[in-house]
Formats: C-alpha cells, structure tokens, sequence
C-alpha cells in the first residue's frame, strides 16, 4: 500500500510504503509524481518504508518501468527505513538515477524531510 504524505515541501512528492506493493498502487503516485515533474521538470521524492514486504511481480516490474522512465527527472531520493535491507536499497538504486539519494532511519524522518527540501 502507498499512503501520500500530507505537508511535503514544495516540488516533493511523499510516501509511506508498506505491506506488499501492487500494481494499482503504482497507479496512484505515479501520476503524482508526473505531476510533480509537470510543474518544474523535476521533482524530489520521500520514501518511508514501514511494515513493508515488498513486492508483487506486476509492481516490481511497475518499480522498474518507474525507475527506467524517470530516472532524469528526480534530483533526490530520501529512504527512510526500519530494516537493514530497507537501507541497501539506497546502494542498490544509486545506478539507476541520476538522483542524489540519502538513507535515514526511521527515527530520521524529520531530518529526511529537512534534506529533501534544501537546495
């Protein structure tokens, strides 16, 4: 499930991902996201893994068609996570953006927050 996070700064799309994703899931932010980009050519986004199990197949491959489309528009990705694999994922998705990409612990949130919207 991804539940938007209400108050982001300005030009940044939020998100609380937990559970297992599937593809109507992906339906609902990304045209946020493309909104987003509509508005400026770019956009930062805040992922908040909580509780979260992953994937289905339709929205991993949703996750990658994600990745590969939008891998030019995004300036900064804020991962914030509760498990250690949740924090590889920064190493792990750093190849495929161009984005600046920063890892937090959940106890982190505000400073995430506070990082997505400098600059």
């Amino acid at each position: 499930m991804i539940e938007m996070l209400p108050d982001m700064p300005a030009h940044t799309v939020g998100m609380k991902l937990s559970g297992t994703l599937h593809d109507e899931d992906y339906k609902t932010f990304v045209p946020m996201v493309d909104a987003a980009i509509a508005e400026t050519g770019k956009t930062r986004i805040l992922a908040w893994f909580h509780d979260f199990h992953g994937w289905d197949a339709k929205a991993l491959w949703d996750d990658i068609a994600f990745a590969t489309t939008h891998c030019t528009t995004i300036e900064r990705i804020a991962l914030v996570g509760e498990k250690t694999w949740e924090k590889w994922m920064g190493t792990i998705c750093k190849p495929f953006t161009t984005a600046t990409v920063k890892v937090f612990d959940v106890s982190e949130l505000d400073a995430a927050k506070a990082w997505i919207a400098e600059g």
